[in-house]
């Protein structure tokens, strides 16, 4: 596990990683790690997969969720310094489907407030903001190895900081509160990372490079093979930067279209094509929060609610290559073409 660790923190870029079972519980270790106060409210998006939230509603944190922006398709600073207030204890930004957040703007909000500010990268190992690695900003970042992840140990993830204070309390955290001297110096949990685990991370670390290059061709070949689609677009990464194009996305304007996404995404599935509705509905919207007016007040976030009208993933990583990609495009065109009906899509041309 030290050396998984050594080799995360590494790419990162930073001074330390710890290892754990899974990602939300590294995120709850972050939270704790940083002091955020018991039963504080912690600003985090909508657009993310319910997982963020959870993992702060679990150890009684409120989430108070806040609109994104649409390009990056992160948090939306402005929005986000109209929810500071009195109970919030910190700022959870997430990097959505790898392409960073608005960094530079939350970081000064968050310096200005005085709070903690957290990243939920679980999609953004191997991306960078400003030339350097995702990972080292803010007070900590989580990053995601679970099988869905194109750097996975099974099941497990990481937290990243350069803080050795945060990183010490998270190490305690995860065993218990068990400190390096073997003493009990906190309360703890069971969230450790198998030496098995461990053992898988560091062979598919082994091939990060390789599949970088391999996910960015695919992204290339999407490209290609929808252009010219109209209210069709591939969801780009941050200009000039790395990415690991981890995610492959798509934006379908209904009224440039013809069809919505929810059709588009049937006709997929009937075809045998897994595509996947990020993150709709968005988390504000979910029972959980959505039911409990009191705590979450029930606030219309337009640009969340749209984006996830519009977005669909599509496959990608090792086992798509070019002949795979010409189907599933040639099935979208069908759909646009036939307004989603039924039946199947010409092989040729």
């Amino acid at each position: 596990m030290r050396e998984l660790e050594e080799r995360v923190a590494a790419l990162a870029g930073t001074a330390h990683a710890v290892a754990t079972c899974n990602a939300t519980v590294a995120l709850q270790l972050a939270a704790r790690a940083t002091g955020v106060p018991a039963g504080a409210e912690v600003i985090v998006p909508s657009f993310t997969w319910v997982a963020t939230p959870h993992a702060l509603d679990w150890i009684g944190l409120t989430p108070v969720f806040c609109d994104v922006d649409e390009e990056t398709a992160g948090i939306d600073p402005a929005h986000a310094e109209k929810l500071v207030g009195p109970a919030t204890g910190a700022i959870l930004g997430v990097h959505a489907f790898g392409r960073p957040c608005p960094i530079d703007e939350l970081t000064e909000l968050a310096d200005r407030h005085g709070l903690p500010l957290l990243f939920d990268a679980a999609h953004a190992l191997g991306s960078t903001h400003r030339g350097r690695p995702v990972g080292g900003f803010g007070s900590a970042e989580v990053f995601s190895f679970h099988a869905t992840k194109f750097i996975n140990s099974f099941e497990g993830g990481a937290l990243v900081t350069d803080d050795p204070r945060v990183a010490e309390r998270a190490r305690a955290m995860r065993n218990f509160g068990i400190g390096e001297d073997r003493e009990v110096i906190s309360s703890g949990t069971n969230a450790k990372m198998s030496e098995a685990s461990a053992a898988m991370g560091l062979v598919s670390l082994e091939r990060v490079d390789a599949l970088i290059e391999q996910n960015t061709r695919n992204h290339r070949l999407y490209e290609e093979g929808l252009a010219g689609l109209p209210g069709i677009s591939v969801r780009g990464q941050a200009p000039g930067e790395r990415a690991n194009h981890q995610y492959l996305v798509i934006e379908i304007d209904q009224a440039a279209a013809g069809v919505h996404a929810d059709q588009v995404h049937a006709v997929l599935e009937r075809h045998n094509v897994l595509a996947r509705r990020y993150f709709h509905p968005c988390c504000h919207q979910l029972a959980p929060y959505s039911d409990r007016p009191e705590t979450h007040a029930p606030l219309p976030l337009p640009r969340s609610e749209a984006l996830a009208e519009r977005v669909l993933a599509l496959p990608t990583g090792e086992v798509i290559g070019e002949e795979e990609i010409d189907g599933v495009c040639r099935i979208i065109r069908w759909a646009l073409e036939t307004g989603c009906a039924d039946g199947a899509p010409s092989t040729t041309d």
